[in-house]
């Protein structure tokens, strides 16, 4: 085997290596660079990998042509069979790791994309040097000979090596994780303690945690909206509610004029609430709901319920107020064992009560009837009754700190959608949108076509369905599409393998399949929704959109 065939070949396998981790990094970090669950990730996509395992399959058939270049020290004589199979092999596997290059390209629009942090880079200088060494290695398992002029190969291994370094691929990119490990708890480590210092050098700083199973984005919002208007507040940004999202954020925006530092706190684990907690360390804290969110690395709901109240232990150890939504059943019955705790909700028992609710599709109106008896009717933009209780939690914090009743009024008046919750998008013409994109928790989906069904209109339902649900995934998904058969007059399921449980509800509720499509693509999914025909207007739900990884 030629040295120059080699390099050819290791050259072409270095451009659709590279091409192939670029894509395996954007995987890993949009699973959080948790290599468990990337790993878990990475079996339920398990189809992805067949033709990478299929290559690695071919390249190691070449190891019974151990010695494809059999000379003898005498007579020079070259074993031309054995040398045709390699060549032939060699050439289709170069052929196929072009395809695996052009397969993994830059330039696909992500919705969100990879970005090239530095723990990215640092894993980056990790994979390579992994490559480096798989590829001296390579070169160093050659014996050469140099055969009437030109140097070649007298075994396979070369080619076998280098192949293998792109078809395991998806291992080295997480093992490249796993040894960059204890250099990132490091690097963590001292911009947590730097994050710990600025808030410790800020005393009169109030903090609040707000966390839940779904609402708390929403909830940090009004808040803030809410809290602003009387003091000088901080939030956490979009979804900055994981431990490097709270310290970027105490790091890069505290001001020393900041009043109130809101910090939305998200989890998927055991402990990780209280991870948070003992970073910001929050006075007051918010649990907007708990229920069946990210099961499948939590385990149980009861793990949810008894991670999310981490934030109750944290407050309650300082001597500050827990704010709960008092309409959730299990928060309510975990509710007793907090002595300074303040229940909202639309139910009776609750100390803040939201009541005569008055929604349309122009808006929404409520009463609401603070412990002392104090009552005030409120108007605002949002839309649905599960938005009264998130501005109801918002409107007893803010109470609860002195502000009157009446003075929030402006405030709730000028609240508007959180981005891809709820937000309505009138495009013009004959069509609008409602844009649940960022919702995927079975709560949300009820209450979004509780919203479609307040539109005199043509109600059309585009969705993928719900993940990260467990065992419970396609159940909660099977009675999504059941709901979804009363409320509107087309749904399209974006995703075949996705979306069979909502089908099959959709089916089982009786309703007319004809006026049922399922997409490939969310793009598909829009093109037919453009067009259905109706001489009424349009209103298209986009209930959650499902992130690259799934």
């Amino acid at each position: 085997m030629n040295l120059v065939l080699w390099c050819i070949y290791a050259a072409v396998t270095l451009f659709a290596i590279i091409f192939s981790g670029l894509r395996e990094f954007h995987m890993l970090q949009l699973n959080g660079y948790k290599t468990p669950e990337h790993s878990w990730w990475m079996k339920k996509n398990i189809k992805r990998y067949i033709p990478l395992i299929i290559f690695l399959v071919i390249q190691l058939m070449l190891l019974p042509l151990e010695r494809v270049l059999t000379l003898d020290c005498e007579k020079h004589v070259l074993n031309t069979s054995k040398l045709r199979l390699a060549y032939g092999i060699t050439g289709f596997l170069t052929a196929a790791n072009i395809g695996i290059a052009i397969a993994n390209k830059p330039g696909k629009k992500f919705k969100k994309p990879l970005v090239y942090t530095a723990r990215v880079k640092r894993m980056l200088v990790t994979f390579f040097i992994l490559i480096a060494l798989i590829f001296t290695g390579a070169f160093v398992c050659a014996d050469r000979v140099d055969y009437k002029g030109a140097w070649r190969f007298t075994n396979v291994l070369p080619f076998v090596f280098t192949g293998a370094a792109l078809y395991l691929t998806p291992i080295l990119v997480p093992l490249s994780n796993l040894i960059n490990k204890p250099i990132e708890k490091s690097v963590q480590r001292w911009y947590i303690n730097d994050a710990k210092r600025i808030l410790r050098e800020m005393p009169s700083l109030h903090k609040i945690g707000i966390t839940g199973s779904y609402g708390k984005t929403s909830m940090k919002f009004y808040l803030s909206e809410l809290l602003g208007s009387q003091y000088e507040t901080l939030k956490t940004p979009e979804s900055f509610n994981t431990p490097m999202g709270v310290t970027i954020t105490v790091r890069r925006d505290l001001k020393p004029t900041h009043e109130y530092f809101i910090c939305e706190m998200g989890a998927r684990r055991v402990h990780e609430i209280k991870e948070l907690c003992d970073i910001a360390n929050p006075q007051d804290g918010i649990i907007t709901s708990v229920g069946p969110q990210h099961l499948e690395t939590f385990g149980s709901v009861d793990n949810v319920l008894n991670t999310k109240f981490e934030l109750a232990d944290a407050v309650q150890a300082t001597g500050g107020k827990i704010y709960l939504n008092g309409d959730n059943e299990l928060i309510r019955k975990k509710a007793p064992e907090y002595k300074n705790r303040i229940l909202y909700g639309l139910q009776e028992g609750n100390d803040y009560r939201a009541t005569d609710i008055s929604v349309s599709d122009r808006g929404t109106e409520f009463t609401v009837t603070t412990p002392g008896g104090e009552s005030f009717r409120y108007s605002m933009k949002l839309l649905g009754e599960h938005n009264v209780q998130n501005v109801l939690g918002a409107i007893a914090y803010c109470h609860g700190l002195g502000i009157a009743l009446e003075k929030l009024a402006l405030p709730v008046k000028r609240i508007a959608a959180v981005p891809h919750r709820l937000q309505l998008l009138d495009k013009g013409g004959n069509m609008t949108f409602i844009d649940d994109a960022y919702n995927s928790n079975p709560s949300g989906c009820r209450a979004a076509l509780n919203v479609l069904g307040l539109f005199d209109a043509c109600r059309i339902l585009v969705t993928p369905g719900m993940v990260e649900l467990g065992a419970k995934q396609e159940e909660l998904n099977y009675e999504f599409g059941q709901e979804a058969a009363k409320a509107c007059d087309y749904i399209v399921l974006v995703g075949k393998n996705q979306t069979v449980p909502i089908y099959n509800g959709i089916k089982d509720a009786g309703y007319n399949m004809d006026q049922v499509f399922v997409a490939d693509s969310l793009n598909e999914a829009l093109t037919k929704v453009q067009a259905y025909q109706t001489s009424k207007k349009k209103i298209v739900l986009l209930e959650n959109d499902l992130p690259d990884n799934y």
